[in-house]
């Protein structure tokens, strides 16, 4: 008995090719070599293992899109890049691209797969190869051997790449899908194989991937969420780019409930058809929130061991800057020549109190290696909040800030050392926290601070849990530099009567 197959949500964000460009396009004949020659590899939810493939609904909409051809004949795509969460068809779809570009495509055609690392490049080919071997027809035309398919009548052949070694030499490929993009290190494997498809007539490079997190390790914007930015704006006409097609899934709310079963519906096209909902929901349950975000909403997210919940510090209510003469507690985070240089301001004469970035100094990200905090315009920007509020306290972390410390002190400015140590950070980080949670903090809004809020993790161990950074990229200067200020200000604020003596506390 067939089973009755749903339509499935459509895609959150598509690319769309006119109805006669797709009528003059290879979406049908891509259909139905797929499904007359592929097979499952793996007892699944979509079937058996050696069942021919039936392609669902919203995976032949996507390659009638995908193969549109333009007036001229020619593919009306370039690149492509497909979102969509696990469970939903893509390792079937991806090797079942590749075998038609391999047997359909043009003569001596190069057929590639880029996969992040070794193991899942060797995953994806034995995924390849028992596609081929279960077809009677494929395995009689195609020839397996320890690293490639080649298909000899027309000289054509399929390899496939990690991304961590790239053999970059000598590519001339018509075709190349690249799985998983979200974890690509960098995108000069992209680039290369981008440049090296020029010579050919109709190459076309596609993306299969979930979503991830939105930086790589060195703080700068991965190619993946770069690429589904650019794909929003293509697919709203906000900006024109003919040659680019992306198709991706996700909730329509970017900040939904995670574990809502409508929202799952929502973000997967497969569900309850590939997708088995009890396994949703056990996946739910036993899965940290931002994998569950990416790998089974197709959300992006900040870092995958989050501090705060998504959506928590922006719920936050919104103060203003102190007004000037306004009883603050200032604290500075520095650094010297690799991390950023914050000074955070907290106004307790507002309730809830109010935390603002004052000033920051972060290293380029294309920086001279030889950057250093200009500690002379750190100091002065201290000295200026001095002369404008009525500062109880700067609370600074003293390792390698004695000397501007001292420099404060000789001012008569109420200096406090503020060690950064576990026993201290693991309470304020607490207390932090539960204000967001509680509403008993607000902030002004700053992106920088919302960044370095949001790229904040914790390290927890026996004696509880405080503030780290997933890489080294990634800043949290200012997210340490606000728990400190509001750990300081909250003293102040229920200790009244120790704000006269304040000066006298060193």
């Amino acid at each position: 008995m067939i089973k009755t197959v749903t339509p499935g949500w459509p895609p959150r964000h598509i690319t769309r090719a006119t109805v006669d460009e797709k009528k003059r396009g290879d979406g049908p004949s891509a259909i139905r070599f797929m499904e007359t020659f592929c097979r499952i590899t793996k007892d699944s939810m979509g079937g058996k293992a050696g069942d021919q493939i039936r392609l669902r609904p919203f995976q032949k909409h996507t390659l009638n899109h995908l193969y549109a051809r333009k007036l001229s004949g020619r593919r009306r795509f370039r690149r492509a890049l497909i979102g969509m969460p696990r469970k939903n068809g893509k390792s079937t779809f991806l090797s079942g691209l590749d075998i038609y570009e391999l047997v359909l495509g043009p003569e001596g055609g190069e057929v590639y797969c880029v996969a992040t690392t070794k193991d899942q490049a060797r995953i994806v080919f034995e995924t390849t190869k028992a596609m081929v071997n279960r077809d009677p027809d494929l395995s009689s035309i195609l020839s397996i051997y320890t690293d490639r398919i080649e298909y000899k009548a027309t000289g054509s052949f399929f390899r496939v790449l990690a991304a961590e070694a790239p053999q970059l030499e000598g590519l001339n490929p018509t075709f190349v899908t690249y799985d998983e993009l979200h974890a690509a290190p960098n995108r000069e494997l992209w680039d290369v194989l981008s440049l090296a498809m020029d010579a050919r007539t109709e190459p076309m490079m596609v993306a299969i991937t979930t979503a991830g997190v939105r930086t790589n390790k060195d703080g700068t914007e991965s190619l993946c969420y770069n690429l589904f930015d650019q794909g929003k704006r293509i697919a709203s006409g906000e900006v024109n780019d003919p040659s680019t097609f992306m198709a991706w899934w996700g909730p329509k709310d970017e900040d939904a409930d995670h574990d809502d079963p409508e929202v799952w519906r929502q973000a997967n096209p497969g569900y309850g058809d590939l997708i088995d909902p009890d396994g949703m929901e056990t996946a739910c349950r036993h899965t940290p929130e931002a994998e569950f975000r990416t790998k089974r909403l197709n959300l992006w997210v900040s870092t995958h061991r989050t501090w705060l919940p998504r959506g928590t510090w922006d719920a936050v209510g919104v103060g203003t800057a102190p007004n000037p003469g306004a009883t603050v507690v200032v604290a500075v985070d520095g650094s010297y020549n690799n991390d950023s240089t914050a000074i955070v301001v907290a106004d307790i004469t507002t309730t809830p109190t109010t935390i603002s970035l004052a000033n920051i100094w972060e290293k380029p990200a294309t920086g001279r290696a030889d950057w250093k905090v200009p500690i002379a315009e750190v100091e002065a920007a201290i000295v200026k909040l001095c002369a404008n509020y009525k500062v109880l306290e700067i609370a600074c972390d003293p390792f390698r800030w004695s000397r501007t410390m001292d420099y404060l002190a000789d001012k008569g400015l109420p200096v406090l050392e503020y060690p950064q140590s576990s026993a201290r950070m693991i309470q304020a980080t607490q207390r932090f926290q539960e204000a967001v949670y509680a509403g008993t903090i607000a902030h002004t809004n700053d992106q920088t601070l919302a960044r370095h809020v949001s790229n904040a993790t914790l390290k927890s161990d026996v004696r509880g849990s405080r503030l780290t950074k997933e890489t080294s990229g990634r800043k949290i200067d200012a997210a340490v530099t606000a728990v400190m200020a509001f750990d300081r200000a909250e003293y102040h604020r229920y200790n009244p009567e120790k704000q006269r003596t304040v000066y006298a506390f060193r």
